[in-house]
């Protein structure tokens, strides 16, 4: 019997789980092959709804499911922390103590927030990419009657890498602007939005991807917000509510939301397998097989790789068919036959009620579109049902 092991049991665990148990059906019916999901929690967590909370308009709970009840039930799931990656032994060890063996291994361990990482932003900062984030910054937004919201953003510091869900700072800087209105306080708080003097292949700019950062100005000055390039966040005194750039500049703030440091799972860490600068993490990945570079049978893909694409859900909808493909096919024949090609397809939510289609791959650089109350009106359709049905690798 081959065994597939997947660790991780966010939307690219989940999805790859299912995707692979659907193309290997025959080979599950006659015990050929056993798939495995374990995962540090009982629950799954769409981490792209905590934005929703940060401006009041959802209190959270429709977006965390039990995992169980998203795994076809062909598939073994069990709650166990992974701790050490043994490649030699084609074998994962969990928190319990139990050995999970392999045949072929899916790392889909995500990435988590570190703002750890720059002196005095745990303690200043606040930020959406986790509901206990999102709920603590809702309060601050509700109380708020005036003064500044600064807005920062932080790269990893491998090159080419980027922070989790590229486009979130602005759709959030965006929705920020429409909540405000909203509670009629817009005109008494001003909003700063500041971006990195090096984001990946961009210097100088206001977005990772050139078209879109050349767009943004025009956008962000019909809504009134100040924007700054070269902003690069070095530490944040906290009692003085004063951030400093690396670049040598100071701004005083009474709500920072920030985008803090992103580093691969602790297990990732300190498996070994990553050459990642400042212990990151970032896993050495295939950009077409997503193989893990030097590992034949590890697969991983979503916000573990070192790839330039968006670690976002976008991503992951067309790397998982990718993965699933691979392993199927070098079960059934003896080597992988499809090759991702960079796709990310996603809807960004620009304002409260307005969506903005994008899509990019590894030739091409995303391309602003047209911003709709349809387009809001199909993001916020799939984060609050088609989702699920995606998890499940049902579409």
């Amino acid at each position: 019997m081959k065994k597939i092991l997947i660790v991780g049991g966010g939307t690219a665990g989940t999805m790859t789980a299912n995707n692979l148990a659907k193309k290997l059906m025959p080979e599950i019916d006659r015990n050929e092959i056993e798939i495995t999901l374990i995962s540090d929690s009982s629950k799954h967590v769409y981490k792209p709804g905590a934005m929703y909370v940060a401006f009041h308009k959802s209190a959270g709970n429709e977006f965390i499911r039990e995992q169980r009840s998203l795994l076809m039930p062909e598939i073994d799931f069990f709650v166990d922390e992974a701790v050490d990656i043994r490649t030699k032994e084609n074998c994962v060890v969990a928190k319990s103590g139990k050995k999970y063996n392999y045949d072929f291994l899916v790392l889909a361990t995500g990435c988590e927030v570190a703002p750890d990482r720059i002196p005095g932003l745990k303690e200043a900062g606040d930020w959406f990419y986790t509901y206990e984030g999102a709920q603590k910054i809702a309060k601050k937004f509700e109380k708020l009657k005036k003064g500044r919201v600064l807005v920062t953003i932080n790269f990893p510091k491998t090159p080419n890498i980027p922070h989790q869900c590229g486009i979130a700072p602005v759709e959030t800087t965006m929705m920020l602007h429409d909540y405000l209105t909203e509670k009629g306080t817009r005109d008494d708080i001003e909003i700063i939005y500041t971006y990195p003097k090096e984001a990946q292949a961009v210097t100088d700019g206001l977005f990772l991807q050139a078209p879109t950062s050349n767009v943004l100005p025009t956008i962000f000055d019909s809504i009134n917000v100040k924007h700054k390039t070269s902003f690069t966040l070095n530490k944040v005194d906290a009692d003085k509510k004063i951030a400093y750039s690396e670049e040598g500049e100071e701004m005083e703030f009474d709500v920072l939301m920030s985008t803090p440091p992103f580093i691969a799972a602790k297990v990732i860490r300190d498996s070994g397998l990553s050459t990642a600068k400042d212990n990151e993490g970032w896993l050495p990945t295939d950009k077409e097989s997503l193989k893990v570079i030097g590992y034949e049978n590890i697969y991983t893909l979503g916000d573990t790789v070192n790839l330039s694409v968006s670690k976002a859900g976008g991503t992951i909808h067309n790397q998982t068919d990718v993965v699933a493909d691979n392993i199927a096919a070098e079960i059934r024949f003896g080597y992988p036959t499809e090759s991702y090609d960079g796709k990310v397809i996603a809807v960004a939510q620009m304002g409260l009620s307005c969506g903005m289609p994008l899509w990019y791959d590894y030739e091409e650089d995303v391309k602003p579109t047209p911003c709709s109350k349809l387009g809001s009106f199909v993001r916020l359709g799939f984060n609050k049902g088609l989702y699920w049905a995606a998890a499940r690798g049902m579409i």
